[in-house]
């Protein structure tokens, strides 16, 4: 499996750091040709890093939308990806789901659960996404939102009784290397990679992440 990570090694997670939010935006269009659009992003205010939003006790601060219509203003457009961090090179990175990909999210001690139980199965995996507020995404193919809650229910799970929530059309992901806040930056569990293209679907990697986040609400 390409770049994935034991359950006890999450400071192997490979880091962003020092790669500029144009360039990797940029980088997300041209060459795995996901729509990208710019979020909110980081103010220095008193020697206090607050979001650009202005709300003070904002809950991802630096890492939302910053307009109604994000969705509109998403683009695949390299050129066109550019020019938006141009004009404001702060801006979170913001992945609309629903288009190329939709995005399975579970707690972060589920998700290395998982991860293990996948390698041993040598199951394809996609890019995998760990945030700073413990939450893992796991990148599968469109549609996914659509019918997680009846695969979940037929491996035996109340879709309601674990935490296992899956972002389609109309919603986003937050992609390295943004920051929320004082808290952390978004990283990669499993990194974009030329084997990794070709994401799964969501039929093939829901029984281990349904049977991981099962595990942790029995706890």
């Amino acid at each position: 499996m390409e770049e994935t990570i034991g359950v006890t090694s999450a400071a192997q997670i490979p880091k962003q750091r020092g790669e500029a939010l144009l360039d990797t935006a940029v980088r997300y269009a041209e060459e795995r040709h996901w729509d990208v659009v710019p979020g909110t992003w980081l103010e220095s205010v008193e020697g206090v890093e607050r979001c650009s939003c202005g709300e003070t006790g904002c809950d991802a601060p630096g890492a939302h939308p910053a307009r109604e219509d994000w969705a509109t203003q998403a683009t695949g457009s390299a050129t066109v990806a550019r020019r938006l961090w141009q004009r404001q090179g702060n801006a979170s990175i913001l992945l609309p789901t629903g288009r190329t990909f939709d995005a399975i999210d579970v707690p972060e001690t589920a998700g290395f659960l998982a991860l293990a139980r996948m390698e041993r199965m040598e199951l394809t995996l996609g890019p995998v996404t760990c945030t700073p507020d413990r939450r893992m995404q796991f990148f599968v193919l469109p549609g996914a939102a659509a019918k997680v809650p009846d695969l979940v229910r037929k491996l035996g799970w109340p879709p309601a009784a674990i935490d296992l929530i899956c972002f389609g059309e109309g919603t986003y992901v937050t992609a390295p290397p943004t920051r929320f806040g004082a808290i952390g930056a978004v990283q990669w569990a499993c990194r974009p990679t030329a084997a990794n293209r070709w994401l799964p679907d969501a039929e093939e990697i829901i029984s281990p992440l349904a049977y991981a986040c099962g595990r942790e609400a029995r706890r």
